[in-house]
C-alpha cells in the first residue's frame, strides 16, 4: 500500500531454458530471478496522492540459488505526474481497475444458472405440493360422519404433536436468535458495500465494519431468542439471553485465540497485538452482551403469546418408521447441496479474495447471489418438511433448523477442497488461519441457514394446519 492505495507488480520471474550435459542428455532448467528495483509513477493532486503505479527493470534483477543465502539490496526511483482528479473519487480509478481484471461473463452465467435453478425448483415445488395439498385438503375437509374411518391419515394425523415444543428448547431457539443476527449483520455488510464503502484492497475496512456490525446487532439475537423461548414456554429466559449472545460468540474467541497464539509464536504480521484483543473484548462486554440483555429483556416484557392451530396432547404419539432415504442425514445431504450449488462459483472468487491476491469488487452479483441462496434454502426446507409430516414424524422444529443450515456443511468442504487442490497454501500458520476462521464462516452460515429454514417451515406448518378442521 502507498497512502492506502493498493499496489500491485512483480517481483521477480522464472526463466526455463534447456541445459545440455555432458552424457547428451537434455533437461529444462529453470531460473528463479529477484528484481532489485522498483519505479513508481505516481499521480497527484495537491497535497493528496490520486494514483499509483508500480513497474520493474527487468535488467536489474538478481539470481536466487536454492539453499544459499543472499544479500540484496533494494532501489526505487519515483516520478510525480499532476492530475485534475479529486481525492474523494480517487477510488473509483481501482474499482474500475478491479473490475476489469475479473471476467464478469463468468459471473454473470452464474447468476444466471442459479435463476434458472431457481425458477425450475419452486415451479416443481409448488406444482407437486399445490397437487399434493389440494388433495389432502379436499379429504381432509370432508364431513367427518362421510370420511369414515380411515379419515386421519398423513399429517393430520400427528396434529396433536405437530406443536409440541421441541426438546433441548432453549439451545434451539438461542441458534435462531444467532441465526437472525448473523442474517442482519449479512445484509447490512451487503448494502454498506453496494452503497460504496469499502474500496478495493482495503480488507481492513470490512473486518472492522463486520466487527462493528456484529456488536450493533446482538439486540436481535436476544429478541429474536427470548421472544421465541417464552413463546414456547420457556421460564429461564435469562439464561437463554446468555446463550443466545455467546453461542457464536465464545466458539469465535475461542477459535480466534488459538490462531493468534499460533500466529504470535511464529512471529506473523498476521498476529494482533494484545491492545487490540482488549479492545474485541471489551467491545463485547460493553456493546454485545448489554444489547442481547435489553433484546431479550423486551421480548420478555411483550409476552407475546404462541397460539398454534392445534393443541398439543399430553403424550407424544408414537413414531412410525422411517425409510433410510427420509432420515435425517439423508435429508440434510439434499437440503444442503441445492443452496450450495447456487453459490459456489461466486463462492470461489471470493475464496481467491479473501485467501488470495484478488480483488472481489462485484458486490451486486453477490448481493443476487445471496437472495438466490435464502430463496433455494427457503423452498428446498418446506419441500422437506412437507416429505417429513407426510410420513407421521412431527420432529420438524430441529430438522427444519438442520436441513436449512447443512449449507454449511458444505461450504466447509468446499474449503477443504481449496485448500488442497486450489491454493499454494501450506504449513502450520496458514492451516491454522484457514481452517480456523472457515469453520466460523462455515458455522455462521449453518445458523444463518438454519434459521431462514426453520422461519419458513414454521409458516408453511402453520399455514396447512389453519386451513383443514381439526376435531
Amino acid at each position: 500500500f502507498v497512502d492506502g492505495l493498493p499496489v500491485k507488480g512483480f517481483i521477480g520471474e522464472m526463466d526455463t531454458a534447456p541445459q545440455r550435459f555432458q552424457n547428451g542428455e537434455v533437461r529444462n532448467e529453470t531460473s528463479y530471478y529477484l528484481f532489485t528495483h522498483l519505479e513508481f509513477s505516481l499521480a497527484y493532486n495537491g497535497d493528496n496522492v490520486i494514483a499509483v503505479n508500480l513497474t520493474t527493470d527487468a535488467r536489474q534483477r538478481l539470481k536466487l540459488q536454492q539453499g544459499k543465502p543472499a544479500q540484496v539490496e533494494f532501489s526505487y526511483s519515483a516520478t510525480w505526474k499532476p492530475t485534475d482528479v479529486k481525492y474523494i473519487n480517487r477510488m473509483s480509478l481501482y474499482a474500475q481497475a478491479a473490475l476489469h481484471d475479473q471476467s464478469v461473463d463468468i459471473h454473470w452465467l452464474s447468476i444466471v444458472n442459479s435463476f434458472v435453478l431457481v425458477i425450475l425448483l419452486t415451479s416443481f415445488l409448488a406444482i407437486i405440493l399445490m397437487r399434493i395439498l389440494r388433495k389432502d385438503f379436499a379429504r381432509y375437509m370432508e364431513d367427518p360422519e362421510d370420511a369414515g374411518d380411515d379419515e386421519e391419515v398423513g399429517w393430520k394425523r400427528i396434529h396433536g404433536d405437530v406443536f409440541r415444543p421441541p426438546p433441548y428448547l432453549m439451545l434451539f431457539t438461542a441458534m435462531i436468535g444467532s441465526g437472525a443476527q448473523i442474517l442482519t449483520l449479512s445484509s447490512g455488510l451487503l448494502v454498506l458495500a453496494l452503497v460504496g464503502m469499502f474500496y478495493p484492497g482495503n480488507r481492513g475496512a470490512l473486518y472492522v465494519a463486520a466487527i462493528v456490525l456484529y456488536a450493533l446487532t446482538a439486540s436481535v439475537a436476544g429478541y429474536v431468542s427470548t421472544d421465541l423461548y417464552v413463546q414456547l414456554g420457556g421460564k429461564r429466559w435469562a439464561t437463554n439471553a446468555v446463550l443466545a449472545a455467546g453461542i457464536f460468540t465464545c466458539p469465535f474467541f475461542c477459535v480466534f485465540s488459538v490462531v493468534n497464539m499460533v500466529a504470535i509464536y511464529y512471529g506473523s504480521t498476521s498476529a494482533l497485538p494484545l491492545n487490540m484483543v482488549f479492545m474485541i473484548i471489551v467491545l463485547f462486554a460493553v456493546v454485545t452482551f448489554p444489547l442481547s440483555i435489553l433484546g431479550s429483556m423486551r421480548a420478555k416484557k411483550q409476552e407475546n403469546e404462541f397460539k398454534p392451530p392445534c393443541l398439543p396432547n399430553v403424550k407424544p404419539r408414537e413414531l412410525p418408521e422411517i425409510p433410510w432415504y427420509r432420515s435425517a442425514l439423508f435429508q440434510m445431504l439434499m437440503a444442503g447441496f441445492l443452496p450450495f450449488s447456487a453459490i459456489y462459483i461466486e463462492l470461489h472468487y471470493i475464496f481467491a479474495s479473501v485467501w488470495g491476491h484478488r480483488v472481489y469488487t462485484l458486490f451486486g452479483i453477490l448481493t443476487l447471489a445471496f437472495i438466490i441462496l435464502l430463496i433455494v434454502t427457503a423452498f428446498v426446507t418446506v419441500a422437506l418438511t412437507y416429505f417429513q409430516i407426510a410420513m407421521e414424524d412431527y420432529r420438524w422444529w430441529w430438522r427444519a433448523l438442520l436441513s436449512g443450515g447443512s449449507t454449511g456443511v458444505f461450504v466447509f468442504l468446499y474449503a477443504a477442497f481449496y485448500y488442497n487442490h486450489r491454493s499454494e497454501m501450506s504449513g502450520s500458520l496458514q492451516f491454522m488461519f484457514f481452517f480456523g476462521y472457515m469453520f466460523l464462516v462455515s458455522y455462521g452460515f449453518f445458523l444463518m441457514l438454519g434459521a431462514v429454514g426453520y422461519w419458513m417451515a414454521s409458516v408453511f406448518i402453520r399455514h396447512i394446519y389453519e386451513t383443514i378442521k381439526i376435531d
